[in-house]
């Protein structure tokens, strides 16, 4: 039986979200039908995108690019067509927002872009909406659900709503949905302990996936003596970038030649920019900004370490692209971290904000060209054996069809 279906997303096409990119085309080519809506435009102008990611950003539609008018005329329609759904809403979103005024405005613009939502499905004769992530939109998605009946489910990553699960209405939200992918054991442990044992048939494990083909090894061709370190992702506290600064200005000062690049933007960008400049060590790092996926390569090819000092994550896919291509990998040993590393196997982890553990791993790795050789070999035959785009993406093709069959 032929499904089809509508993705929301916060924001698509996005460089933090190229995986969920990557996962609707994979999607499509096994057969399963997806339209994507996302709440907020891309992260870059139409000129920026890649040739994939503008084709994509072509047929996305945009809630907040609709403007107040479409959203009134949205609501008059839906309060002629189904008035007790958007009493439903209305009332759904009052109880959601509580007595917090600016909660509650919030809910207000939650309930109108539902109702945008509900009217854009209802002219793609959908009948089910998955959302990527259980926050905000994920609001979005259970008041869709509350005005317009449909199928509602979504995929939880975690950390953030696992640290503030009421404020993100998370237990309402696993009630409400239909069924739930999670990307680990460690975000479907958070999920269970948040929801009656009634519900846990609804959680599946889904894991993420890399192109093994794309995210292949390559030879490196060494122009000094140097090693070098990458780390991918934003520059937000929650990755631990400054521990790793850190870490740098220690090997600096036991002689020991490193260099880093860092790609990624955020917040953190300047103030991470000062504290290498206060460490004395502006000279070996190196910040480069957002980089596509037709350019990231590039940096993967010429890097010997990655290392991802993070305080909080889901299972960062960066991790995986590493990995595939055979980088030996330095991360913390946090949430479902070790669902994809074992210690000294096909990686190193250490604790987070161990700024001397961290130091300490990077020097024996650097140290060490064939314990690099062993644990990049080791990585890649991880991701081959358990976070291959194409398996992982068939599994969820076929619980996306099981599951669709019962709601």
């Amino acid at each position: 039986m032929s499904h089809r279906i509508a993705y929301l997303v916060s924001q698509y096409p996005a460089y933090s979200h190229t995986f969920i990119l990557r996962e609707v085309q994979q999607l499509r080519q096994l057969g399963l039908a997806i339209a994507v809506a996302s709440i907020n435009p891309p992260d870059r102008p139409l000129a920026k995108l890649t040739d994939t990611e503008r084709t994509e950003a072509e047929q996305t539609f945009y809630v907040k690019a609709e403007g107040p008018v479409k959203a009134l005329v949205a609501v008059g329609k839906t309060l002629f067509t189904r008035p007790l759904g958007l009493w439903r809403g209305v009332r759904h979103a009052r109880r959601l927002g509580g007595w917090d005024i600016k909660r509650l405005l919030y809910h207000v613009f939650y309930l109108a872009e539902a109702v945008l939502i509900g009217q854009w499905l209802h002219s793609q004769q959908i009948r089910h909406l998955h959302v990527h992530f259980a926050t905000p939109a994920a609001s979005v998605g259970m008041l869709v659900k509350t005005v317009f009946d449909t199928g509602f489910s979504f995929t939880v990553h975690g950390p953030d709503e696992f640290y503030d699960a009421a404020g993100y209405n998370l237990p309402e939200k696993i009630l409400a949905a239909d069924f739930i992918f999670c990307i680990s054991h460690y975000a479907r442990s958070q999920v269970m302990k948040l929801s009656p044992v009634q519900a846990w048939p609804k959680l599946e494990v889904c894991r993420l996936g890399v192109d093994p083909q794309r995210f292949a090894p390559a030879p490196k061709i060494k122009v000094n003596c140097q090693c070098e370190l990458l780390c991918v992702g934003r520059l937000t506290s929650a990755k631990g970038q400054a521990i790793l600064l850190e870490a740098i200005a220690q090997l600096q000062n036991e002689q020991l030649p490193v260099r880093l690049t860092l790609v990624g933007m955020g917040p953190d960008e300047k103030s991470l920019q000062a504290y290498a400049e206060q460490l004395a060590i502006s000279g070996q790092i190196r910040f480069t900004g957002a980089i596509d996926q037709d350019h990231i390569l590039a940096y993967y090819q010429s890097a010997d370490i990655f290392v991802l000092p993070s305080f909080a994550e889901g299972l960062p896919v960066v991790l995986m692209e590493a990995m595939a291509m055979e980088i030996p990998c330095i991360t913390t040993a946090i949430t479902g971290i070790p669902e994809l590393i074992h210690n000294d196997e096909d990686g190193v982890l250490v604790a987070a904000s161990d700024v001397a553990g961290l130091a300490e791993a990077i020097k024996h790795l650097a140290n060490d060209p064939e314990r690099r050789r062993r644990i990049g070999q080791a990585g890649r035959r991880k991701v081959l054996a358990e976070y291959d785009l194409h398996d992982n993406t068939r599994h969820l093709f076929m619980a996306f069809t099981r599951r669709l069959e019962t709601v």
